[in-house]
């Protein structure tokens, strides 16, 4: 009897040792385009609230700026030679980045990415915003804004950065055969600072501007930094994208005009959900979509209510 005690004690140990090692031994670098913005740190919480719920070994790292392509690229780099389960990034270029994705898939790691996608066939998913769709929704949004038409500008981020490209595309054919005529578009790095000074310099080439898009808020954020310096009076209709927290808070001031919001936090979220997933064998799709929303000051207090209880705060 003690005999048969002992073997039913082992072989429960043995299951619950096997079912531990299937999601509490894993380790997931998250490698994300910055850290440097409430974007990323909305993204960076979703992660960790996974991980902590998940029972798995996170860490969320990124380059100093959205322009540090090598730095990411070494950060990843870094990131294969230890000892890692799975890999979930955030491309900054993801052409530059397809020799380690592929080191990566020959060694064994899963490649999930979020936020940005990568024509590379060897990744298990791609988790995002469709931004194509989600930059025809501002262009959409600027018509009502602007129905008898107007001057837009567009600030965007970094050249050669996919996610702006397509924010930036479907932006302009929302607008095309409009009343709207985008007059000029710049690009800004993300960056409020450099927002700021990229859109000081289009209101002296360009006094009659009636609209401006940005494609990410903090660009958005230094826009309206300049506009409102500049002393200008006239209602210019100012739209971000991402819904930080500091948008939602412009806009309920009455700042911003709005921000078109992808749920960045479950991008994160779903970064580290879907790479325990594969890790446990379970079928990943090709594909995970995370929808996004027009923020304005008609639903912005319903939001911002979302984003205190993420973040823990008072916005």
């Amino acid at each position: 009897m003690v005999k048969k005690l002992f073997i039913v004690t082992l072989a429960l140990v043995m299951v619950f040792s096997i079912t531990g090692m299937a999601s509490n031994s894993y380790k997931i670098p998250v490698v994300l385009k910055a850290l440097n913005s409430d974007y990323w740190k909305t993204v960076e919480a979703g992660a960790k609230d996974a991980a902590n719920e998940l029972g798995v070994e996170v860490s969320v790292i990124g380059p100093s700026a959205e322009t540090q392509v090598m730095e990411q690229f070494n950060m990843l780099q870094d990131q294969l030679i230890r000892d890692i389960d799975a890999l979930v990034v955030a491309p900054l270029r993801p052409t530059t980045l397809t020799p380690i994705f592929e080191q990566a898939k020959q060694e064994g790691i899963p490649v999930l990415l979020i936020d940005t996608d990568a024509p590379w066939e060897g990744k298990v998913t791609f988790i995002g915003t469709g931004n194509y769709e989600a930059g025809r929704q501002a262009g959409e949004y600027m018509l009502q804004k602007l129905p008898n038409g107007g001057n837009v500008v567009i600030i965007r981020g970094a050249m050669g950065d996919l996610t702006h490209d397509e924010r930036t595309n479907g932006f302009l054919d929302a607008v095309e055969g409009t009343d709207i005529k985008v007059v000029a578009i710049q690009p800004a790095n993300s960056e409020r600072g450099m927002g700021m000074t990229v859109m000081q310099n289009l209101l002296q080439a360009h006094p009659d501007i009636d609209g401006v898009y940005a494609t990410n808020d903090e660009m958005a954020l230094g826009a309206l930094r300049a506009i409102q310096t500049a002393g200008i009076k006239k209602d210019i209709a100012i739209i971000g994208f991402d819904g930080s927290p500091d948008a939602l808070k412009s806009i309920r001031d009455g700042g911003l005009t709005a921000s078109i919001k992808q749920d960045s936090y479950m991008i994160g979220y779903y970064g580290v959900e879907y790479a325990v997933k594969y890790l446990n064998g379970e079928k990943v799709e090709k594909e995970i979509p995370v929808p996004t929303l027009v923020i304005d000051k008609t639903n912005v207090q319903e939001e911002i209510a979302n984003m205190e209880k993420i973040l823990g705060r008072n916005l």
